[in-house]
């Protein structure tokens, strides 16, 4: 490699940094203010940048909204296929990751789901809203081949999460797991492999 090339690699590394940085940022207003104290001058504040800056990586707001919903849907896909492809009780490996948003997770699962809601609204937003309801199904798929028992899994999956976070409240990976059982067991009898 000559160094014209590394040159090139260092700027798309800072590049990418300050990408990162704007996202986080953009997360961190969120989880403080709600999706509507997103703006490019917020943005720009909170990652200590010039806004010009700001919108030099993210054009508009969507794109700003879409890159922070992206960034915790990715971190939602990468849990749930370590769930699915991994060893032991997937119900229960889905029971505790749907439980960790009212502890650890809270900000981030409440961000989340503001941001999802946020689609209903704004259309960009919507192809990522859809991967948590689509990690899930894929999850139930490997649990049942019946689609009605991998609808009720996923209905149910994002009802305990919404109630979760309206409540406020520590939830109880057993009592989750109970629900999530429930919910694909007696959706027209499924069998659960």
């Amino acid at each position: 490699m000559n160094d014209g090339d590394e040159h090139i690699d260092g700027r798309k590394a800072r590049g990418n940094r300050r990408r990162a940085e704007i996202i986080d940022a953009t997360l961190a207003i969120v989880m403080r203010d709600g999706a509507a104290g997103v703006t490019h001058r917020t943005v720009a504040n909170q990652a200590g940048i010039t806004t010009s800056l700001s919108t030099y990586y993210f054009a508009t707001l969507d794109d700003l909204l879409v890159a922070a919903l992206s960034s915790v849907a990715d971190t939602y896909t990468a849990r749930i296929r370590q769930i699915a492809e991994g060893p032991g009780d997937r119900l229960r490996g889905l029971a505790e990751l749907i439980a960790e948003s009212a502890g650890p997770g809270r900000a981030r699962a409440l961000a989340e789901r503001e941001l999802s809601t946020l689609a209903a609204r704004r259309p960009a937003l919507a192809p990522v809203a859809r991967r948590w309801r689509e990690n899930i199904a894929e999850l139930a798929a490997t649990l049942t081949d019946d689609p009605e028992a991998v609808a009720a899994l996923v209905v149910a999956s994002d009802g305990l999460c919404t109630a979760i976070l309206i409540d406020n409240a520590p939830a109880d990976p057993d009592y989750v797991h109970r629900i999530l059982g429930r919910a694909i067991h007696e959706s027209r009898g499924a069998a659960v492999s």
